[in-house]
């Protein structure tokens, strides 16, 4: 069996090789126009690898698996109508984007009120994470809610991202409110809804002129969903007319060529690492190895190696505990020092994520 895996997915060679009869591994950019890809029975990839009828056209490949939760790079359609099989890593780095976030709000000095826009695995486990540093959180997630809501929509027609669904008074039938209600009350607001362009809830551009035009409180903005989910000269020109107070940046449009101006102006700026910890990346590997072992019906005999062997690395022993949250928590991870090397050098976006330093989510 032959499989081709992005060549910066960490913790993955040994356990591949152990796994899979022949392995190879090239730069997630350079899959097009490579026999050992064209020939693979599976590809394990990450973003900068967009699967589509160019990459598989006329390949032997069956089966993909993305290390990542985001799955916009993969071309849903072709890879139904050419019958491949592909498959994503859903909460494998929840709890890494989940400490970013909330290292960078206790960064911030701010807490307050927190707007989650998108409930899945991230915005859970952000939840969890911000509740325990004393945010009051609120939650949007129309597609979630419909599912968890019987009588959604609401009498009187379909429920749009704006529309009010019950007025804010701290207990309601439903976890759920509006967009239109976190841009009026939060003082905090993270997007972590996945990239889509069409169907009732289209998330590009969510975040828009008259999503920012809604803004009360000169909240701050987080992004470490996908750089489309907002529109960045509309935050850009809101940020400068005093609408948002603050912005923490880790995803962009047109990665890896991103806005400077934006760049330089955001109080957090990074080069789409938030979910980049250690932790997170041995999860994105496990799954994604035992992913193409379902799909193929291959046995992970010895369970024990398979853990030691997509292991991430200790930290190092002089880094201990003191016993004060906020001192640990950044001392484990400061999103400003990853903010300060990309404001630095805009142009090593990618070799600053292909280069990730060590980060564990706890000591």
């Amino acid at each position: 069996m032959k499989v081709v895996i992005d060549n910066h997915i960490p913790y993955i060679k040994e356990a591949a090789e152990w796994l899979f009869d022949e392995v190879s591994f090239l730069p997630g950019s350079a899959f097009h126009d490579r026999p050992e890809v064209k020939e693979a029975d599976a590809l394990i990839i990450r973003t900068r690898t967009h699967c589509d009828e160019a990459l598989l056209g006329n390949s032997q490949v069956r089966f993909v698996v993305t290390a990542t939760i985001g799955h916009d790079h993969i071309d849903t359609t072709f890879m139904q109508h050419a019958g491949i099989a592909w498959t994503n890593c859903q909460g494998c780095n929840a709890t890494s984007v989940a400490q970013y976030v909330r290292n960078a709000i206790l960064c911030l000095g701010k807490k307050g009120r927190l707007g989650i826009v998108g409930y899945g695995h991230v915005g859970r486990a952000i939840k969890q994470a911000v509740e325990a540093i004393g945010c009051e959180v609120m939650l949007n997630d129309p597609p979630l809610e419909r599912r968890e809501t019987p009588s959604y929509p609401p009498k009187g027609g379909r429920l749009t991202p704006h529309a009010k669904v019950l007025p804010f008074r701290g207990v309601r039938e439903t976890p759920f409110v509006s967009l239109q209600e976190i841009a009026e009350q939060c003082d905090i607001i993270s997007f972590h809804t996945p990239l889509t362009f069409d169907g009732e809830f289209p998330t590009f551009h969510l975040a828009d002129e008259d999503f920012f035009c809604r803004l009360k409180k000169k909240p701050v903005i987080i992004n470490t969903a996908r750089g489309g989910v907002i529109d960045e000269l509309a935050l850009l020109h809101a940020f400068d007319d005093g609408l948002v107070s603050q912005m923490i940046i880790d995803t962009w449009e047109g990665e890896p060529h991103i806005h400077t101006e934006l760049l330089q102006k955001a109080f957090i700026a990074t080069p789409h690492i938030a979910g980049y910890s250690a932790d997170g990346k041995s999860n994105a590997t496990r799954m994604a190895l035992q992913a193409v072992c379902r799909h193929f019906g291959i046995s992970i005999s010895d369970q024990e190696r398979f853990l030691s062997l997509t292991a991430s690395p200790p930290l190092p022993k002089e880094l201990q505990p003191s016993g004060d949250l906020v001192k640990d928590a950044l001392s484990l991870y400061n999103p400003l020092t990853d903010s300060a090397r990309l404001k630095a050098a805009p142009a090593n976006f990618e070799a600053l994520r292909n280069n990730y330093p060590l980060r564990r989510e706890q000591f």
